[in-house]
């Protein structure tokens, strides 16, 4: 089976992590930069690193970018060389261009240029963290859509002895849907069991219910 190839332009703490997330699950990546020290810092992770301005007129198309199933122009500081390399990569022929934007004007001019796709990394981790000041008992959140999220939970203590059965959690719109234990994760919980103290849940709810659990 040919492996999904993947392209991302810029290297800052954004677009390292999605070039080194992509390359550890399995797929290949090439990774281009204009600083040379995180070039070098990338080569043993992903599998081409390069150093190169993609705002340059044939940077893209020299590296084959037509090829790749998706690009990821990780590049937001500098609005001019966002857009540009936005461009230049539709113009190289890449398939699918997912931009950057560091605010909602920028967004939308990624968007007229051609990007099929925009993230907002700033606006999304602000969120993210605002969410886990409020609920402070959550290891993690992952919000799913507007009202619904999934939350990495310790057992709550008058949980624990129970069973899923007995705590009827379904009912109050409450779904279990795994136990995290080092580093697996046990989907199949048996409803008889009695819940151990101290382990880690994964529940999705209504955020109005999630905020409940404390």
């Amino acid at each position: 089976m040919i492996k999904r190839q993947f392209a991302v332009l810029g290297l800052g703490k954004f677009g390292f992590s999605i070039a080194k997330t992509l390359s550890n699950a399995g797929y290949e990546v090439i990774a281009v930069d204009r600083n040379e020290d995180i070039v070098q810092e990338i080569a043993d992770i992903v599998t081409y690193a390069l150093k190169a301005d993609v705002t340059e007129p044939g940077v893209l198309k020299n590296i084959g970018i037509r090829n790749v199933d998706a690009v990821v122009v990780a590049i937001s500081e500098n609005m001019e060389s966002s857009v540009m390399a936005t461009i230049l990569a539709k113009e190289a022929g890449a398939p699918y261009v997912l931009s950057k934007a560091g605010t909602e004007l920028h967004g939308q001019i990624l968007k007229k240029i051609g990007a099929d796709e925009i993230i907002y990394p700033e606006q999304a981790m602000g969120a993210r963290t605002a969410k886990k000041l409020i609920s402070g008992s959550f290891l993690d959140l992952y919000e799913l859509s507007k009202s619904f999220s999934m939350v990495e939970v310790i057992m709550p203590a008058d949980w624990a002895g129970k069973s899923l059965k007995e705590l009827n959690l379904r009912k109050k719109g409450i779904n279990v849907i795994g136990m995290i234990q080092e580093d697996s994760i046990e989907l199949n919980i048996d409803p008889d069991m009695p819940l151990p103290a101290n382990e880690t849940l994964l529940i999705v709810a209504k955020n109005d219910i999630l905020s409940k659990i404390v």
